[in-house]
């Protein structure tokens, strides 16, 4: 059924998605956040000259619109940063880990989410691709189920564990999308395709990875999978299913947001057989080059069906790039991060210093760049200005309205709080951010790495960076500028205790 579904699914997006009368007029644009999975900054062609991936379809978006150089993810890791752009506020008010296998709900009831603010305008909303922002499984799960012990720590579930007729609670459709297609999380169980609240064909077998890998580890957790589930189908299904949402909204009356959520480049890296060898930056190269392909699908479903003047197209990364990128650089000279240091998990710049393009015809001016400071954060209030909706006081509390950013003046923020677990902090102030910690390594770093880029110890117990001049966050400040590093650890704090973001 998984392949017959597939197979259904691309028929449908080989021809033109829609066809007949013109589209109707709308007041307000359509919204389309693309966001892609452990991509990083210097993965862009368009950020990076010297990236050996090309990317020519999310080139050209950047051509066409705005690309924003100092984009930050609120997290170096998927579930945080996904939060943070659904909500508006850090993640760190909440929360600081990944959702795991069986995890439910991030979000409180009474949150007002992205999607949730667009509906009250009148949109129709959709999220296609990963959620990975937690189920209520415990609700499908039969009372006598006992979990299973894979190796010494891991917990799972049989298959059998659930009734799989029952709808699925607490997912997209409770917090503001009125269409959810997915698989969850690509590594994570149940490895099967949901839509809305149900889970499409019940999974039966135990997982096991199909393909292998073309780079890295399979990274999945154990669990249920549906006969024959394949890995490389993933992205090209999820593709195939935007385009054809995308062609169901001709004609209908109002506009819509769609959230589409890549699985990719995230791990497993899996691309079809056919993009296997295609670039010279290995099989992580593949499969975000295959990635760019299937952006371009559907930016060709969005100019068949009428929208392209009137769509918000905003693509962006959920944070840096996994720990493959080391090697990366070794083997294939190609240079996940950058110029920055770090990835993801990291609270260096190459764990949160992620691409950043917006296109808006006739708003925002085609074939502009900008170092103004911008975080995933910002896009509820900036949304809100540009739908009219009026956010009340404790929503969205990290958000600023960047539309006069996006057409050309300054940035709203001076100021930036980065994170990823409990005891890493950053503080971003103007040209100057403030590593309150030893070291901005989460992530442990190859010594031959260290020992080609010159990384050194810190003596010091934080880390102090003027980016203008050392984007790669080398020369520590931290000694010689005691009154600023006080300064920057006192708003720090006050920000921390009081949601102050200034």
């Amino acid at each position: 059924m998984v392949r017959t579904l597939f197979f259904a699914i691309c028929v449908a997006a080989i021809y033109s998605p829609c066809g007949g009368a013109e589209l109707t007029g709308a007041e307000l644009p359509n919204i389309i956040i693309v966001y892609a999975d452990d991509m990083g900054h210097g993965d862009l062609a368009a950020l990076n000259p010297d990236s050996k991936v090309p990317t020519p379809n999310l080139d050209r978006l950047a051509k066409q619109g705005l690309l924003l150089r100092d984009a930050h993810s609120s997290s170096g890791i998927c579930t945080p940063s996904r939060y943070a752009l659904l909500t508006g506020r850090y993640h760190w008010r909440k929360m600081h880990s990944i959702v795991g296998s069986w995890g439910n709900s991030v979000f409180a009831a009474e949150r007002l989410t992205l999607p949730e603010m667009l509906k009250t305008r009148g949109y129709r909303t959709a999220c296609i691709g990963k959620w990975h922002l937690g189920f209520d499984w415990s609700s499908v799960r039969k009372p006598d189920a006992k979990p299973v012990l894979i190796g010494k720590k891991q917990k799972t579930w049989r298959a059998n564990a659930f009734d799989w007729s029952q709808p699925i609670p607490n997912g997209p459709l409770d917090h503001g999308f009125d269409y959810y297609f997915g698989d969850d999380v690509p590594n994570f169980p149940p490895y099967a395709w949901i839509e809305n609240d149900r889970v499409i064909e019940p999974p039966t077998v135990r997982y096991k990875p199909d393909p292998q890998p073309a780079e890295g580890s399979p990274e999945g957790r154990p669990g249920p999978m549906v006969a024959g589930w394949k890995q490389d189908a993933v992205m090209p299904t999820l593709t195939a299913k935007t385009v054809e949402w995308i062609g169901q909204q001709k004609g209908k009356d109002g506009p819509f947001f769609l959230y589409w959520s890549w699985t990719s480049p995230h791990a497993p890296i899996v691309p079809t057989a056919g993009w296997r060898g295609k670039t010279d930056a290995g099989g992580y190269g593949d499969y975000l080059a295959q990635s760019d392909h299937h952006f371009g699908t559907v930016m060709q479903a969005i100019d068949e069906c009428g929208f392209h003047d009137n769509t918000i197209v905003v693509f962006s990364s959920d944070n840096g790039p996994e720990k493959y990128a080391y090697d990366r650089v070794k083997n294939h000279g190609h240079r996940s991060s950058g110029q920055l240091r770090g990835v993801k998990r990291d609270i260096w710049e190459g764990g949160h210093r992620v691409p950043f393009v917006v296109r808006w015809p006739g708003v925002v001016t085609a074939g502009t760049t900008s170092d103004g400071l911008m975080s995933q954060t910002d896009l509820m209030a900036t949304l809100a200005q540009v739908v009219g909706f009026e956010l009340s006081q404790g929503t969205a509390e990290d958000s600023y309205n960047q539309l006069p950013l996006w057409k050309g003046g300054s940035s709203a923020r001076t100021t930036m709080v980065h994170n990823t677990n409990r005891s890493h902090y950053a503080i971003r102030q103007g040209d100057y951010v403030l590593i309150d910690a030893p070291s901005g390594d989460v992530t442990g770093v190859p010594k031959w790495f260290s020992k080609q880029e010159g990384f050194s110890d810190n003596p010091d117990p934080g880390a102090l960076y003027q980016l203008g001049s050392d984007l790669g966050q080398l020369t520590n400040l931290y000694a010689e500028q005691p009154e600023r590093v006080e300064a920057m650890r006192d708003a720090l704090s006050r920000i921390r205790k009081s949601g102050e973001v200034r």
